[in-house]
């Protein structure tokens, strides 16, 4: 299981890599795994604003759909299409290739809420 040091973690297994004041999201190592071969992904479309904590689009996989929550608050002003015809890669690579949108944040001052790498990964540790 994977927890890359340089990003942020929110509660609902989503991970943040802040780039240039925006918020590149995805859903973390622990959560795919969790939820097993992803098979569809339903994106946000750019330009909808999102706030904290609220759902903004859904995975899903062949043991369920799963909700994905903005971890902060802003306008989504990217998203990942090349999921729509390879949604693996959030299983695959899901730091990488699988990342799901990005957020042009309007209060950067959320990240403060996430979690760190040593704290996520204690978070899904606890029995």
């Amino acid at each position: 299981m994977e927890f890359p040091q340089d990003l942020r973690y929110s509660r609902e297994h989503e991970w943040v890599r802040v780039e240039d004041g925006r918020a590149r999201v995805g859903i973390t190592d622990y959560a795919q795994d969790a939820l097993g071969d992803v098979v569809f992904v339903q994106l946000p479309e750019a330009g909808a604003d999102v706030a904290a904590a609220a759902t903004c689009c859904e995975v899903e996989s062949t043991k369920s759909v799963s909700e994905v929550y903005a971890p902060v608050s802003g306008t989504v002003v990217e998203v990942n299409d090349a999921l729509e015809d390879a949604p693996e890669q959030i299983n695959e690579d899901p730091y990488g290739d699988g990342w799901l949108f990005v957020i042009e944040m309007s209060n950067p001052a959320e990240l403060d809420a996430l979690l760190d790498a040593a704290a996520y990964e204690a978070f899904v540790s606890e029995p």
